[in-house]
Parts: C-alpha cells; structure tokens; sequence
C-alpha cells in the first residue's frame, strides 16, 4: 500500500472509534510507530484536527466527519458474503439489523458497484451441512447480550443445563459470546454459583437486563476460551489407513479430533486428539477393515467391546 492509500486508511481507522492507539494503526498495517507518528503529522499538516499525542492515542475533534466511503466491488463482495453468514449462523433480529446496515452500504456504493453487487448475489451461498441437527436461529439472544456486555448490565436469564436436565433462573455478568460447534455460547460469571459459565444461547429461554451495573472487571474472552481447550481432557490417537480409501472421510475426520496426516508408502499416518476412546471407536469401525492402530493400545480393546455388544445384539 503506498502512503497516501495508507494515510486515507488511518483517517477511516481514526474515525471508526473514540480513541485509537498508535500500536494499533502499526499493527494493522504493519508498519513501525515513528511510521506512524509521520503519517499522523502528514494528516494534521493536510488540516485534519487529530487530537492525542505519541504513545497516548489518537482521537479526531467531536464533529469532525468525512464525507460519505466509496466502497471497492471487492469489499461490496465482502459485505455479501458476510451476509450470507450472518443469515444462516445468527438470529432474525441480527439479520434484520444487518441487512439494515447492508442497504446503507449500497446506497453509497457507484452505479458500477450497485451492478456488481446485484449480479454477484445469486452466485454466493452458505449450506447447512446435514450431518448438523437444524437450528431455528431465532431464539439466541445475540442483541439483547451485547447491548448488556458493552452496558456491563446483570442479566436475569433461565437456563436449561443439558447435561442435569435442570431448569434454573440465573443472574449472570456477561462476559461475551463464541461460536462453536454451530452454537453461539455466552460466558458470564454466575451470580448463583459464584463462578464463570458459559451458557448455550439457544437453551436461554428469556434474557432479561436488570437495573444492576456490575463493576468487576473480568477477564477477557480470549483467556476463557484458552482456558476450556485446555480444560478438555484430550487423548492422542495415531491410526494406519489405506491410502485407498481417504477419498471417502470427508469432513467427518474433522468432527473426531483429526490434528495431522503424513503418507507412509500405500498407507497415511493420522493423528488424532479425541475427548472420547469410546466415540473414537465408533468412528474407527466405519473404516476399520482398511485400518491399524498404532496408539493407544487400549483403543484396541474398546472396539472389541463395542463389537462384541453389536454381535451379541445381532443374534
């Protein structure tokens, strides 16, 4: 990117929140900070009123707006392929508000923009995959938890815990949200147990803000999100596959732990982490006729157990 490209980006960056630290305009063009602190001059010499100084932050004077952003055919490309997403992964209300935000984009867009964007629309889709079970997409709350995150609101929420088969009435402090596994996750610190959960949005059956403001300040969500990878009890398993029949796994390799793969002549070394040898074992007997297990040897005896239950059932 040359510098005026770069310059008229960091005007754009300036004006997309209160304050932006010089370190993340480095970062997000990965140039230096004395790069930055001259291209900071360059827009105040041009009369551009950036408040802030070298290793504070940058701000642009209250008031101070640019004209309308022209838009490239590539990120109008990029808005609908967001969209697409944003229609199948997230709730009515989220669409709404999106495609709200996307008819905003197009009216600013050229007319040769407007054309690219309405020829390119029928030619983008996001598919459900059939081996997930359907979701309704409606009841997930995505709106309501957000607005309350950013107002550090306590939230009245009832949950349905899948695993007790409890229905309970909570006060949370929402943390933020993931997606996992085709479900949106809230994290918040409990009131009722006096500890961080995270709480599947679709078993939340109403979500109600309170008049209480929390002023504890929790842990990012990054660090939660690290915590319970590491918290998964995670066993390593090494198979032997003819060569043969890879074409057939597909993306179900992915669902049972699938790390990493090496060729080894006719055959393809496989590494796995899998939170269940029992689940593993199941996977395995789809293709165990073409396969060996070179660890754990305990596998091993779990498929003879699963096997002798379906011989003793099929008698």
């Amino acid at each position: 990117m040359n510098r005026i490209d770069r310059v008229s980006a960091i005007l754009i960056q300036l004006q997309s929140k209160r304050v932006v630290k010089a370190q993340e305009i480095a970062d997000r063009f990965e140039i230096s900070l004395r790069t930055v602190y001259r291209d900071i001059k360059a827009l105040d010499e041009a009369g551009v009123p950036v408040i802030g100084e070298a290793g504070m932050g940058y701000s642009l004077m209250e008031g101070y707006r640019l004209p309308p952003v022209m838009f490239t055919k590539e990120e109008a490309a990029a808005f609908i392929t967001a969209g697409k997403i944003v229609d199948k992964l997230t709730d009515k209300a989220t669409r709404k508000i999106y495609d709200e935000a996307l008819t905003k984009i197009k009216a600013v867009l050229r007319v040769a923009e407007k054309d690219f964007v309405d020829g390119i629309d029928d030619h983008i889709a996001v598919v459900h995959n059939r081996y997930l079970p359907d979701k309704p997409g409606n009841n997930i709350h995505l709106q309501i938890i957000l607005e309350n995150i950013s107002n550090k609101t306590v939230l009245d929420i009832g949950y349905f815990a899948n695993h007790s088969q409890e229905y309970s009435n909570r006060m949370i402090e929402p943390v933020g949200i993931f997606f996992s596994a085709n479900n949106w996750y809230l994290v918040a610190y409990c009131r009722l147990r006096k500890d961080y959960r995270h709480f599947r949005t679709d078993r939340i059956s109403y979500v109600t803000p309170t008049t209480t403001q929390f002023r504890q300040q929790h842990p990012a969500l990054n660090t939660f999100i690290e915590k319970m990878k590491h918290e998964r009890e995670l066993e390593k398993v090494i198979i032997s596959v003819d060569k043969k029949v890879m074409k057939y796994f597909g993306e179900q390799k992915y669902y049972n732990g699938f790390v990493s793969e090496k060729e080894a002549g006719e055959k393809v070394e496989m590494t796995f982490l899998t939170a269940s040898l029992n689940g593993f074992a199941r996977f395995f007997l789809l293709f165990g006729e073409h396969a060996d297990i070179i660890e754990p040897l305990g596998l091993k005896a779990t498929i003879i157990d699963v096997m002798a239950a379906v011989k003793a059932r099929l008698k």
